[in-house]
């Protein structure tokens, strides 16, 4: 049976106060947190765009975009969370937009116009993925990207996730396929490099970037 958003929230706010111990999470390791910039100096627009970051976490990709000049907002649904991503953006001098909420329907108080909407990991927690995809995809400007960093997971998916249709991740050909209808074009880049994630990986990680 799909999970509720109160067993979401529960989990995900269980596990924000370690949340930023993984590499790839806190980046608080200097050449991930380099080589995250560098990703995603190569994905944007040029400074300053405005960016939906779904499923903000602890804001860690929100406060690079920040620092890179580009006007970040985040969504995520679990409140502890988003407290731990207002706090890194107002320590490192940033006023951006923090909210608590649905990142598979963000509300429109969260804005209804970006030159990007970007996620990390985020569609296989969703129940109705492919709606979500059409939703973000409407909240972009024309030649806007939409910009996703997934995986296809060698581990066990989390207990939540049970019976969602993108359980344990997407693989790259078939969100590619998914998107080509929806968007002008698309591109698939490998994510491999062990620098990324802190350690090596043998699973599929990739980041897809569409244009509306």
């Amino acid at each position: 049976m799909p999970p509720t958003d109160a067993s979401i929230v529960s989990y995900w706010d269980a596990a924000a106060a370690s949340f930023d111990e993984e590499a790839d999470h806190g980046l608080r390791d200097p050449h991930v947190r380099s080589a995250w910039a560098e990703r995603l100096r190569s994905w944007l627009p040029a400074a300053p765009a405005d960016v939906l970051d779904l499923g903000c976490g602890t804001g860690s990709l929100s406060l690079l975009l920040a620092e890179q000049g580009h006007r970040p907002v985040g969504v995520d649904l679990s409140p502890l969370m988003v407290e731990q991503a207002r706090q890194k953006l107002v320590a490192a001098g940033f006023d951006a937009v923090m909210a608590v909420g649905d990142a598979s329907d963000p509300a429109p108080e969260a804005g209804t116009s970006f030159d990007v909407v970007l996620s990390r990991h985020l569609v296989w927690t969703l129940p109705d993925p492919e709606a979500a995809l059409r939703r973000w995809i409407g909240l972009l400007r024309p030649g806007g990207r939409l910009v996703l960093v997934e995986g296809r997971w060698a581990t066990p998916a989390e207990p939540y996730v049970a019976g969602l249709p993108w359980m344990g991740g997407v693989e790259a050909e078939h969100l590619e396929r998914v998107l080509r209808p929806l968007v002008k074009s698309v591109r698939v880049e490998p994510l491999p490099d062990p620098v990324l994630w802190g350690k090596p990986v043998h699973d599929e990680r990739y980041a897809v970037v569409a244009f509306a």
